[in-house]
């Protein structure tokens, strides 16, 4: 299995996605409360069909099996697949989704791909290399070769924090940007993490929980890029359910040293 085989099943998935969206959108609600559609369905079914070719003796932890009661074991290696992440936005015709899926190995995420079908954004991480690219929304095929990217190394005496315009802009989000004196920017889904990947943020706050397949393919392309992400008490971020669940309560993505001990800082206050 390679990064170039996950990044082709990102698409396959996102070609999914967008053939349902051009049928009709049929939306349900979870006994969470959370939405979900066929997208996600379809999308979770070809990811995980392609996995078990690809790496038979991995398990993958997927949201939609964990919502149907299927848990993989996540003690060692393990995908961790959100075939649809934004559903909320999907089902309301919005373009603000992604196809995300990681590799974690003993808690840490080191290969990803984010995908965003209806822009085309691309997104891919491992070890050692960070990459972007730009598909075309309706075949998913490039549309130029992908390029390397990396984090802002140096702090900008005003940096730039991601924030979604939805559940990101809260009281403790807004008391993080005055404290690192920060401007803000917008972005969905999981293409938060890319952008500070990218290095056109320095960071992205999270003050909420979040699941961990909405976090570990941008937190595996982030860390590719230069960059990394901190639970909110300054630990590293760890993955496989070791609180009891598949939650992260709140974290810190940030580009460089020195934007991390600025938001370590920043959550002192």
């Amino acid at each position: 299995m390679t990064l170039d085989d996950l990044i082709a099943l990102a698409l396959t998935a996102g070609r999914g996605i967008m053939a349902v969206r051009a049928a009709g959108i049929d939306a349900q609600t979870k006994a969470d409360g959370s939405l979900v559609t066929i997208a996600d369905q379809r999308a979770e079914a070809i990811i995980e069909a392609r996995l078990k070719e690809l790496a038979p003796d991995i398990p993958m932890l997927g949201e939609e099996a964990v919502a149907a009661g299927r848990v993989a074991d996540c003690s060692g290696r393990f995908f961790c697949v959100d075939p649809l992440d934004g559903t909320r936005g999907f089902a309301k015709g919005g373009d603000e989704f992604t196809v995300n899926i990681a590799l974690v190995e003993n808690g840490v995420p080191t290969v990803g791909v984010v995908y965003a079908p209806a822009t085309g954004e691309l997104y891919a991480g491992e070890p050692g290399k960070s990459l972007s690219g730009k598909c075309h929304p309706q075949t998913a095929q490039l549309l130029e070769p992908v390029k390397p990217i990396s984090t802002r190394t140096i702090l900008p005496p005003q940096p730039r924090v991601v924030a979604s315009d939805f559940s990101g802009r809260n009281e403790r989000t807004g008391e993080f940007i005055k404290a690192v004196r920060g401007a803000t920017t917008h972005a969905s889904s999981s293409i938060k993490f890319c952008r500070v990947a990218e290095g056109v943020a320095d960071f992205y706050p999270r003050f909420g929980d979040v699941s961990e397949w909405d976090a570990a393919a941008g937190h595996a392309i982030l860390k590719a890029a230069g960059g990394d992400i901190m639970s909110l008490d300054g630990s590293p971020l760890r993955y496989g359910g070791r609180n009891g669940d598949f939650l992260i309560h709140g974290f810190v993505a940030y580009s460089s040293d020195a934007a991390k001990r600025a938001a370590l800082d920043a959550l002192k206050r």
